[in-house]
Order: C-alpha cells, then structure tokens, then sequence
C-alpha cells in the first residue's frame, strides 16, 4: 500500500493544513472582531503561512516547481490580502471588509485544496479532473456563502433586486 505522507516536510504541512482547517473553520462561524476571533485568526494565519512555506520544499508529485506551488502563491496572496488591511486599518478605510473577503477565500482556498487531495485518492480517477471538479465545486459553494454572509458580517445593505 502506498504511503500519503512521505517525508517530516510532508508531515509538517499536513498537520498545518489540518490546524488551519480547523482554525479558519472557527474564524468563520464565530462572531467576528472578539479576543477568541483574533487569538484563533492569528493562529490560522501563522499555520496557513506555515503550511504555505512548507509547500516549496515538497517535490514528491512532479519532482519539480508545478500547479500546486502556484496554487500556494495564490494561497499566500489571499492571506497576506486579508493580514495587510488589519496590519493597516488606520491608513485603510474598509480594511474590515477587506481583511474579511480575502481570509474568507482563502479558507474556501484551503477547503478547496482539501477535496482536491482527497478526491485524487479515488482510484481509477483522472487526477486533474478530480482537482478540477474539487476546485471549481468548492469555490461555487464558497461564493454562494460568501454572498449570503457578506451581509451579516459587513453590515451591507441588500439591494432591492436581491430581497
């Protein structure tokens, strides 16, 4: 049987993948700008920056620079989208919804990651279909969310269209 986890590098992002699942989980469903939203934001943050970091020194799929390190830059780029605006809220006017929009996505990035992992496990399988099919299911599901949510959460009024 074939191992999933090859090296201590590998070990170390999934473990941080997982912290970060649970923790960007949490972010979400709990009321936003609380001690615990900060304390546990900033523990996603670390683990995802982690996690993302970690991804460059794992070669074992392609055995060189491929898709996946790109999906990691895009990773990184959401997260720092969404850490700039706090680092920065005196200077940015809307740096709540900034900050909000840009860790949303890159939890549903995370999520999206994960179902491409477990779906490529299936046998049989055509691996970028199931990456494809994980990615472009996940991110729907993300904006539908993401679009009812935004209201509760930035305080945006619905247009009379969308009531």
């Amino acid at each position: 049987m074939e191992t999933i986890i090859h090296s201590t590098t590998g070990l170390f992002h999934v473990i941080m993948a997982l912290m970060s699942m649970f923790t960007g989980t949490i972010v979400i469903i709990k009321t936003k700008g609380t001690r615990l939203h900060v304390a546990i934001g900033y523990t996603y943050f670390f683990c995802m920056l982690t996690m993302n970091l970690s991804s460059f020194m794992l070669y074992g799929l392609l055995g060189h620079f491929g898709p996946f390190h790109v999906a990691a830059i895009f990773s990184l780029l959401t997260l720092m989208g969404g850490m700039i605006p706090v680092f920065f809220r005196k200077k940015i006017k809307s740096w709540q919804r900034l900050h909000g929009t840009f860790m949303y996505y890159s939890v549903v990035g995370l999520y999206a990651a994960f179902f491409s992992e477990v779906l490529t496990r299936i046998p049989g399988q055509s691996f970028s279909g199931m990456v494809i099919l994980a990615s472009v299911a996940v991110t729907i599901i993300g904006i539908a969310l993401f679009n009812r949510l935004k209201f509760k959460w930035f305080r945006v009024r619905k247009s009379a269209s969308a009531q």
